[in-house]
């Protein structure tokens, strides 16, 4: 009985290794752990780098202070809108996009994925 059980588990982990093979699972997890490391360096560079560059201009002297305070005239309350740290994320973002796009033209180019913006 316990043989049985033992080419059931063999059986499934070569069925599951079968399965990431075909599928480019390892690939994409590779890729994951590579995107995920390109995006902590892209955060830091934007952090250390942008944000200082641009706080220059700005009059508080750093992005992530940036923001927008409203008061309830009934109650006065404030509450203040941080919008300072959503721009950073925003070019963050813009710089990993460029990144993606220009690796993808790069790899299209030696066939190593299909370009289907060419109709």
């Amino acid at each position: 009985m316990s043989d049985k059980k033992s080419e059931e588990k063999k059986g499934f982990i070569a069925d599951f290794a079968r399965f990431l093979n075909t599928f480019g699972i390892i690939g994409l997890a590779i890729a994951f752990v590579i995107g995920s490391a390109a995006s902590k360096l892209v955060s830091a560079l934007v952090t250390d780098i942008i944000n200082p560059i641009v706080g220059l201009a700005l009059p508080s002297g750093d992005l992530k202070t940036l923001e927008y305070s409203v008061t309830n005239q009934l109650t006065g309350i404030t509450s203040n809108f941080r919008y300072g740290d959503l721009i950073g994320n925003i070019i963050d973002f813009i710089i990993i996009a460029a990144i993606v796009f220009i690796l993808y033209k790069q790899l299209s180019k030696f066939k190593l994925v299909e370009d289907k913006t060419k109709v």
